[in-house]
């Protein structure tokens, strides 16, 4: 393997450990702003030595110090605690929900490479045209939309007004269709713009004038010549597009009812179950880390000129 590559990958394996890290010293500090959690374990008339020996029970009587040290020796060997709502271990509660969370991701994912590639390619190769201003509308639309606003949009339309989809839940096909829909549209958007803005650079090299100058068909001289020149960003943005789409999950699985990772983290945060909540946290980052390492080492895989650099 290239020298430049694995350096690149060291250093990336160093921010991944990073930047795990400051998310979960984050999420654990701004999490204890939120209120004392042993007070939703107490009647409302306990008096200060009960609401003291619970505190004691769940571990947060000691210095915020001494837990921090505390929750993240545990969470180096998986260990999050118990949740405070279930008292059970934690991580297999969140682990349990990771299966729902990859579903939903990947149909998202499906839905932006099957929506916006090819938009982007046709509003490149028809610049100017009625398709291509429709597309950059349409691209416009989906990146300003917000993702709880087209969710519930859907639900009225496909659940409430036509009853042919299911408006929560997880089982079958028709379930995830909204959901991966709402969840995929602004990456959707992002591809199309970005492999037009691809196809177009690429449509503009010489070689590409050079096999049109033969007699090729045009779609094959889009297909043989300007899309291998152009997968490159288009494969790294669609790696990126996972990052985003596990972040949006929060949002789509609250709002379908989605028995993932995002709801689990939802409900947790409003019974203040520190352990849920960090437990989710700190495996959410480490997946979009861990993505992003994949991503810039097959990026730097694909075109050595970024590993050089």
């Amino acid at each position: 393997m290239d020298a430049g590559i694995v350096r690149l990958i060291l250093r990336r394996v160093l921010h991944l450990v990073i930047v795990v890290l400051g998310v979960y010293t984050a999420l654990f500090f701004l999490l204890r702003l939120t209120g004392d959690p042993a007070l939703l374990y107490v009647s409302e008339d306990a008096g200060p030595a009960q609401i003291r020996r619970v505190r004691e029970q769940l571990g947060l009587a000691d210095p915020l110090p001494v837990q921090y040290v505390r929750f993240l020796g545990r969470a180096m060997v998986g260990d999050f605690g118990l949740s405070l709502r279930y008292n059970q271990p934690a991580l297999p509660l969140v682990l349990a929900s990771v299966p729902a969370t990859l579903e939903l991701t990947a149909a998202a994912l499906l839905v932006t490479a099957l929506i916006g590639v090819p938009v982007g390619i046709v509003s490149a190769t028809r610049r100017n045209s009625v398709a291509d201003h429709l597309s950059l509308a349409a691209s416009l639309v989906g990146q300003c939309v917000p993702t709880f606003w087209l969710g519930i949009l859907l639900i009225l339309i496909f659940a409430l007004t036509l009853g042919v989809l299911p408006a929560s839940g997880r089982g079958t096909l028709t379930h995830v269709l909204m959901p991966a829909l709402t969840l995929g549209a602004y990456s959707a958007a992002r591809v199309a713009r970005l492999t037009r803005s691809s196809v177009l650079d690429v449509l503009g090299q010489e070689f590409v004038r050079t096999a049109r100058s033969k007699g090729l068909a045009e779609r094959a001289v889009i297909l043989r010549h300007v899309l291998k020149n152009a997968a490159i960003p288009i494969v790294a943005i669609l790696g990126l597009s996972v990052s985003t789409l596990l972040g949006g999950a929060v949002i789509t699985e609250t709002i379908f009812d989605w028995p993932g990772v995002g709801r689990l983290m939802v409900q947790a945060v409003f019974v203040r179950d520190y352990p849920i909540v960090q437990g989710t946290a700190f495996l959410i980052a480490a997946m979009v880390a861990l993505i992003t390492f994949v991503t810039d080492a097959l990026y730097a895989w694909l075109d050595p000129r970024i590993s050089r650099a």
